[in-house]
């Protein structure tokens, strides 16, 4: 079962998550707190991938260019070392991906959901990426990006075309979001809310 939330920073945006959390993850990170968290940040070229890095790293992003192999950050989060894989998707780039699935801890996948050209492209290349077995029952995080857009579509629309209601073996989350001034990107604060599927709850607002 999913439950639809609203979130609101500046922009109108909203989340989806499914009905089961993170648990293990953040017990895992609370009792050892030098824990560190490999996340691979995957999805299109021109998605807005470096441009969320740069928001989590909290680096200038008036200056971003395409990522043509690899960058890599570590990333302080409220306590939480994260260390964030950012490869380009270029579709020359894309059959090496999975060189980087190793010993992931959270598959972040980022949608440019103002290009409803590649909509298509991009739920086919999610698919690919969740049917391999090193990702297998790796926590996914999607990211419904552009939402300041006036051609952008919907996280709850983003979702349904991407096939996550459909998902059974891993735990998921949609969040709409807008890199380029950080609205709804937290990546540690949306780990916590993937837990609200054991204990229900509503929250109208989420802090960038």
């Amino acid at each position: 079962m999913c439950k639809t939330y609203s979130v609101s920073n500046g922009a109108s945006t909203e989340v989806i998550i499914n009905a089961v959390g993170l648990l293990s993850i953040l017990k895992k990170l609370r009792a050892n707190p030098e824990k560190e968290l490999r996340l691979l940040l995957l999805g299109l070229d021109n998605a807005g991938k470096t441009t969320l890095l740069k928001q989590l790293a909290s680096e200038d992003v008036t200056q971003v260019t395409p990522t043509a192999g690899f960058n890599i950050k570590s990333v302080l989060s409220n306590g939480f070392k994260l260390n964030v894989w950012d490869i380009g998707g270029q579709r020359k780039i894309r059959p090496y991906w999975r060189n980087y699935f190793e010993n992931t801890d959270i598959l972040i996948y980022v949608v440019d959901c103002s290009d409803h050209q590649r909509l298509t492209e991009t739920s086919q290349e999610l698919a690919e990426l969740l049917q391999d077995e090193k990702l297998r029952a790796v926590p996914l995080l999607v990211y419904a990006n552009k939402q300041d857009l006036a051609t952008a579509m919907p996280a709850s629309e983003v979702a349904q075309l991407l096939g996550l209601h459909l998902i059974r073996d891993r735990t998921w989350q949609i969040q709409a979001c807008v890199a380029t001034d950080g609205t709804g990107v937290k990546v540690v604060l949306i780990i916590e809310n993937m837990e609200w599927g054991y204990s229900p709850s509503y929250n109208d607002s989420i802090e960038s």
